[in-house]
C-alpha cells in the first residue's frame, strides 16, 4: 500500500540519514543504503512500483531545481573553462577505457562502443545533496561540477545519437543536435524575459502560495521541455532554478521549495535508488560487476580530476570534483534502457549495468567527504 510505503520510507530515510551524519558521512549515504535494506534485496518491505518511480522523479527534479536556486551565477560564469575541461576529460577517459574493456570481454564493436558511452555518463543529483550538506554548493568547485554535468549530459546524448545512427537505429543526428541547441536557446530567452514576468503576474493573485505555484510550474515545464529535446529533465529543472535565482523571489521560493522537496519527494528519490538493487539476477556475474564498478569509478574520478587540475585547481580539489562526477545515476539508467531496446545490451548485461550504476552512486558521497574536508574552507566558498 502506497501510504504505508511512504511512511516507512520517510521514517527510515530520516533515521538512516541522521545515523550517517553521526558516523561522519553525508546523510545521503544513509538514505541510499537504507533503500537497499528496505528493498527486495534484504527485507522486502518496499518494492519498486510505477507510482514510487514517479514520486522519485519529482524528487530528483526538485533537488536539481533547488540546486539551481542556490547557484552563485557569478561563480558559475567564472567556471566555464574549468567546467569544459572537467566535462570533456570526464568523458574521454571512461569512453576510451570502457570501449577497450568491452572488446576484452568479447563484446562486438558497437556494443563495446556503447559500453564506453554508458560509462561516460554523469548524474550529479546525489553530488548536489552532498555538496549542500558540506556547504560547498556555492563554491568554485560546486559551480564547476554543475557546469561540467550540463556539458557531459549534452555531449553524451549527442554521441549516443551518433552511435545509434551507425548501429542501425532510426536516428536523425542533425535533428538531435538541432533540438539540443533549440532547447538551450529557448530556455535562455524564457529565463531572461518570461520567468520574471510570470512570477510578477502570479504574485498579486488572491490565492495562497501563488508565487510558489508559479515556480513549480516553471520548474516542471522546463524539465518537460528538456526531456522532450532529449536533454535530461534534471538539466531543465536546474536551468529553471537558476532563472528564478536571478529574480527578487529567490529566497521565498528557495525556502518553500526546500520544505516541499525535503519533506517527501527527495527522501523517496534517494531511497528508491537502493530499492532497485536485485542481487539474485546477477549472482553469477559478481566478478564482472566488481571489475566494471572499479573501472567506472576510477576512469571518471581520474579523468575529471585531470581536467580540473588542468583548469588550475589543486590536487585535493581536483579529486573532490572528480569524485562528484562519479555517480552515473538516472542518466546512465536511461541510456542503458535505450541500449537494451536497440539490442546493444542483452538482459544479463543490462542487470549488470544497473548494479554498476548503483555502486557508483553509493560510493560518491563518502568519496566527496574524503576529498572535500568540511573543516577546511576552500577559496571561493561562500
Amino acid at each position: 500500500m502506497l501510504i504505508l510505503e511512504l511512511a516507512i520510507i520517510l521514517i527510515a530515510s530520516k533515521l538512516a540519514g541522521d545515523l550517517s551524519v553521526r558516523l561522519r558521512q553525508p546523510a545521503v549515504l544513509g538514505k541510499l543504503l537504507i533503500g537497499i535494506l528496505l528493498g527486495p534485496a534484504v527485507l522486502g518491505l518496499i518494492h519498486e512500483t510505477d507510482i514510487l518511480d514517479e514520486i522519485s522523479q519529482i524528487g530528483v527534479i526538485l533537488l536539481m531545481f533547488i540546486a539551481g536556486l542556490e547557484t552563485d551565477v557569478d561563480e558559475f560564469k567564472k567556471s566555464g573553462k574549468a567546467s569544459a575541461y572537467v566535462g570533456l576529460a570526464g568523458i574521454a577517459l571512461p569512453f576510451g577505457l570502457g570501449y577497450l574493456s568491452g572488446v576484452l570481454i568479447g563484446m562486438p564493436t558497437f556494443e563495446a562502443i556503447f559500453l564506453g558511452l554508458l560509462l561516460s555518463a554523469t548524474s550529479v543529483s546525489i553530488s548536489v545533496q552532498a555538496l549542500k550538506e558540506m556547504g560547498r554548493l556555492k563554491s568554485r568547485e560546486g559551480a564547476t561540477i554543475l557546469g561540467a554535468a550540463v556539458i557531459d549530459d549534452v555531449l553524451v546524448i549527442i554521441l549516443l545519437a551518433f552511435v545509434m545512427s551507425f548501429a542501425g537505429g532510426d536516428v536523425n543526428l542533425g535533428m538531435i543536435i538541432l533540438k539540443k541547441f533549440a532547447f538551450f536557446a529557448i530556455a535562455i530567452v524564457l529565463s531572461w524575459k518570461v520567468v520574471p514576468w510570470v512570477l510578477r503576474k502570479f504574485s498579486p493573485l488572491r490565492v495562497s502560495e501563488s508565487v510558489i505555484s508559479a515556480a513549480l510550474i516553471i520548474c516542471f515545464l522546463f524539465a518537460y521541455m528538456a526531456e522532450y529535446a532529449g536533454v535530461a529533465a534534471i538539466i531543465g529543472a536546474y536551468i529553471a532554478g537558476v532563472a528564478i535565482s536571478l529574480t527578487t523571489y529567490k529566497h521565498e521560493v528557495t525556502e518553500k521549495i526546500e520544505t516541499i522537496g525535503y519533506a517527501v519527494f527527495v527522501p523517496v528519490f534517494f531511497t528508491t535508488i537502493g530499492v532497485k538493487v536485485d542481487f539474485s539476477a546477477v549472482s553469477s556475474q559478481l566478478g564482472l560487476i566488481a571489475g566494471l564498478s572499479v573501472l567506472a569509478i576510477a576512469t571518471k574520478l581520474l579523468g575529471s580530476a585531470f581536467g580540473a587540475k588542468a583548469a588550475g585547481f589543486g590536487w585535493r580539489s581536483a579529486l573532490g570534483i572528480g569524485s562528484a562526477m562519479v555517480s552515473r545515476g538516472e542518466v546512465a539508467l536511461i541510456i542503458a534502457a535505450i541500449g537494451q531496446e536497440a539490442g546493444l545490451l542483452n538482459e544479463g548485461m543490462f542487470a549488470v549495468i544497473v548494479l554498476v550504476v548503483l555502486v557508483t552512486t553509493i560510493v560518491t558521497p563518502p568519496m566527496m567527504k574524503l576529498f572535500f574536508n568540511e573543516k577546511e574552507k576552500k577559496p571561493g566558498t561562500l
